[in-house]
């Protein structure tokens, strides 16, 4: 998926393997959609990655949603 669109979303070289990121951390998108079967975008936000504002997991999942 082209993640260069979303604005919550960054790939860094160094970081995560270069692979698409949480803007400003190291959280893997891969891991919240991975996730998201499982676990609302709240949970994700306060259970498994602590400290990524539910906001910005919902809008993750809303971009993943409308561009896959």
């Amino acid at each position: 998926m082209d993640w260069t669109n979303c604005p919550d979303v960054e790939s860094v070289p160094g970081r995560g393997s270069g692979q698409p990121v949480v803007k400003g951390t190291r959280v893997l998108v891969q891991g919240i959609l991975d996730n998201a079967e499982d676990f609302t975008a709240e949970e994700i936000a306060t259970e498994i990655y602590e400290g990524v504002p539910v906001e910005v997991v919902q809008r993750i999942l809303d971009f993943a949603r409308t561009h896959s």
